[in-house]
């Protein structure tokens, strides 16, 4: 059970750092100096900002005891964020040495499934495949009401 606690608390503060201080950046550039990435991807500038708060939420979200219902959500919000930036960024060329903009938010999201796979239970709402009758008994209940 520790080895457990340390892969989900690893995960996690892999997931939550940089999404955090990600969303940070994305508003406080919202009225500086935005980076060329808006430009490159073609998205309007609020778009980042909306983004960059949501981040923010997420990682506190995630990183916060309690609200298990609200940490699914978290955890689906980062999944696509992450998996929109990959695909965002491969569409324009996965512009950057080698496709790191492509390959980096990938990565992340193993972390963020890893993470969402290995919470506790105080964390969760509840077991994905929640065991039936069927599976009990091993049987199918519609085959043993026949006859």
């Amino acid at each position: 059970m520790k080895t457990k606690s340390i892969a989900y608390w690893t995960t996690t503060i892999l997931v939550a750092l940089p999404i955090g201080s990600g969303g940070v950046s994305q508003v406080m550039q919202y009225r500086a100096n935005p980076h060329g990435v808006v430009l490159e991807l073609g998205y309007p500038l609020y778009f980042f900002a909306i983004l960059g708060v949501w981040k923010v939420l997420g990682a506190i979200a995630i990183l916060a005891p309690r609200f298990p219902r609200l940490k699914e959500w978290a955890y689906a919000g980062i999944f696509f964020d992450l998996t929109g930036a990959a695909v965002s960024c491969a569409a324009v060329g996965g512009y950057g040495a080698y496709g790191f903009h492509v390959i980096a938010p990938l990565i992340l999201t193993g972390f963020t499934v890893a993470s969402w796979a290995l919470r506790p239970e105080s964390r969760s709402t509840g077991t994905l495949f929640p065991a039936s009758e069927k599976r009990q008994t091993g049987m199918n209940t519609s085959a043993a009401n026949i006859g």
